[in-house]
């Protein structure tokens, strides 16, 4: 008997299978789909999986290659977890390779074995402990309020089965809860629970949170780790051995042995979206593998995405309405600063500057926010107007006093700060703008006996600086927290009695059709901040455009009712979610060689003549050129998903064989959420 054909998945772009033949000394059922396997491809070894075991190939015999090694003797995956890959590969129009590449930890990328070691879980499941034998404030178990129950029994009445749920719940409504207690229920069913973060940084409060509740064996999955530490985490949840997995967007592949309930906390949040590479979104993936699975999925959030919203309309998804904050917790109350034609000093009002000294003197503590790092985003000679701009990208340098450098933020180049200006060698350069790092400098002069804490990227690059600076608000050494949109969601600040959002306006005139969205999401949760606890919390926002009717729908009436204002101007002009979108992006070393690719796409596209296709482009991105490359897009948009599918499906293929698309390096994002 001849020997099989193997169908290998390799991590390459290329979107094809690559036939092999078994090693030359392999065993009969020794070969199994999902198991990884060592091969020759080209002038290197590549780990790939096998995909599918055949009797014919394509190709003769004589020209196929013997795999060097098997590597596992069956599959590392459920066969759920290889139906959710096939499944990404088909929807994103991306290799299967790479998909699976995704799926493992970097351990297992590499000609290594699985270890056979790993620690010992504890298979108890913690009862919920009652609040009076308790002190501490993360061990304590509230009660549900009526809401809040309603909630649980509506999920768990789904437990086995499909459902996607929106919890829907304003900021302190106690999401948390809802989770934990269905968590609980999961357990004690002897299934596991994996939840989704968006960020790091929101994973240690969770964690607390949930070993203060449960005497279980809990893992966590993120880039924080080491390659080691992330696989063992990675095979306790494939055995089992792990009761509750927390990560963040990668985490969306990891495999259970015994699924229980999926979890998607801030489900509106953009990190969830992979921006390069294999460009996939969690929460589209967690959906699809909740359905694979037989699970209920959860969607938290105070801010739905729009996406998620209408699908709540449309009665894909179930919303479940948290409308109160939980136990004695208030909503904030909203003031509106009006700072056209007043004196700003570093971006602080004279009357916001008055109401933070009232706050710290009652003990309270004042959180800003200033969506905006560095010292000042532009350096300028005022003699003859020069600025300081990145050679690499269309982009200012961002000034950062401290370390005396300018830093591209998309690149990260970086320069010493020069002494006098390089065009007019006069000593007139000056800083223009405002950053969270001269906005701290300027805080230090008007609070200089006050606690000051900075939370940004700058100050929270080294390991465990997060969470020093988190620990110092929490036990109240901090006055005044300042930061950018990490500290905008998801964090429990229970002192935090005054909230200043400082500059929100560029956001309401944006190009981005999604950046009023993300505005209205991101003052919503930065105002959720404060007022969290027992103490009444106020909110206070600088703008120079009052009037605004989508911001006074916000402020007003309530993040829901101007989300749907946003939908039915949405529905109006045919954007998504009331059509859906494919971005074609190209790279060259010249403008024309990216639009001529892009051209080419468009001619090929047009000439099928499909009358609800809308073709926009080809044209520069926002962002012309980046990393010294120049940047074209062209984006595709229908009415519906089925026939944007089946285009991408039949042209797809003929663009990768086009010669014209060596000259370029493209990508494509099916459901893009930047089109910057």
């Amino acid at each position: 008997m001849s020997d099989p054909i193997l169908r290998i998945a390799i991590p390459t772009p290329l979107r094809r299978l690559f036939d092999y033949l078994p090693p030359i000394d392999y065993t009969e059922g020794s070969l199994s789909i999902g198991a990884r396997i060592l091969v020759p491809f080209r002038t290197q070894k590549k780990v790939g999986v096998i995909v599918e075991i055949a009797h014919h190939s394509e190709y003769p015999l004589t020209k196929l290659k013997h795999a060097h090694t098997i590597l596992d003797q069956a599959s590392l995956l459920p066969q759920t977890l290889l139906d959710l890959i096939h499944w990404a590969s088909r929807y994103y129009h991306v290799a299967l390779g790479e998909v699976f590449e995704a799926a493992l930890p970097n351990r297992l990328r590499k000609e290594t074995p699985i270890l056979l070691k790993s620690r010992s879980a504890k298979k108890s499941v913690k009862p919920l402990i009652a609040a009076t034998t308790e002190n501490s404030a993360e061990t304590i178990v509230p009660s549900l309020n009526s809401m809040q129950q309603q909630a649980v029994d509506a999920i768990f009445q789904c437990f086995g089965k499909y459902q996607t749920f929106l919890l829907n719940g304003v900021t302190g409504s106690g999401k948390t809860e809802v989770y934990i207690r269905l968590i609980t229920e999961a357990l004690k069913a002897n299934k596991q629970a994996l939840i989704l973060v968006p960020e790091i940084n929101l994973t240690p409060q969770l964690l607390r949170r949930f070993q203060a509740r449960f005497e279980v064996s809990i893992v966590v999955l993120n880039s924080s780790l080491t390659e080691k530490q992330r696989y063992l985490a990675w095979e306790e949840a494939r055995t089992g051995r792990a009761n509750i997995i927390i990560g963040t967007r990668s985490a969306a592949f990891v495999p259970l042995k015994s699924p229980g309930i999926f979890i998607l906390d801030e489900e509106h949040d953009p990190s969830f979206k992979q921006q390069e590479g294999f460009r996939y979104h969690a929460r589209d993936l967690m959906i699809m593998r909740a359905s694979i699975e037989q699970c209920p999925i959860i969607l938290g959030t105070a801010t739905p995405s729009l996406e998620t919203l209408q699908n709540t309309h449309m009665g894909r998804f179930q919303n479940l309405l948290l409308p109160k904050r939980a136990g004695a917790a208030t909503v904030p109350s909203l003031q509106i600063l009006d700072i056209r034609h007043k004196q700003l000093e570093e971006g602080l009002s004279a009357q916001l500057l008055h109401t933070m000294r009232l706050h710290i003197a009652n003990k309270g503590q004042v959180l800003l926010f200033l969506n905006r790092r560095g010292y000042a985003p532009v350096l300028m000679c005022v003699g003859c107007g020069w600025i300081a701009n990145c050679k690499n990208c269309d982009s200012r340098m961002t000034l950062h006093y401290h370390s005396q450098t300018l830093k591209c933020h998309h690149c990260e180049t970086t320069l010493p700060i020069m002494s006098t200006c390089p065009t007019c060698s006069q000593k007139n350069l000056k800083p223009v703008g405002i950053g969270t790092e001269r906005l701290e400098t300027a805080l230090q002069q008007h609070f200089p006996t006050q606690s000051i804490v900075r939370i940004d990227r700058d100050t929270t690059r080294k390991k465990g600086k997060m969470q020093e600076r988190l620990d110092q608000v929490h036990n109240g050494e901090a006055d005044i927290l300042l930061g950018t949109q990490m500290i905008a969601k998801g964090h429990h600040f229970p002192n935090v009695t005054l909230v200043a959002i400082l500059d929100i306006d560029n956001a309401l005139f944006s190009t981005d059709f999604r950046s009023t969205e993300k505005m209205g999401q991101l003052i919503t949760q930065v105002a959720g901040r404060t007022g969290r606890a027992d103490k009444a919390g106020h909110v206070m926002l600088q703008t120079c455009h009052p009037e605004h009717p989508l911001l006074k729908i916000l402020l007003n009436e309530g993040y829901l009712t101007f989300a749907n204002a946003l939908l039915t101007e949405r529905r109006s002009i045919h954007l998504p979610p009331f059509s859906y979108q494919a971005l074609i992006r190209a790279e060259a070393n010249t403008m024309g060689q990216a639009v001529k690719f892009l051209a080419f796409i468009k001619t090929t596209i047009k000439a099928k003549n499909i009358p609800t296709l809308q073709i926009m482009g080809p044209i520069p991105a926002p962002m012309e050129r980046r990393l010294g490359k120049h940047r074209a897009q062209l984006l595709l948009q229908d009415l519906k998903r089925s026939t944007l599918q089946k285009i991408l499906l039949e042209f797809i293929p003929k663009i990768e064989s086009s010669p014209i698309s060596k000259s370029v390096r493209w990508s494509l994002d099916v459901d893009p959420i930047d089109l910057y």
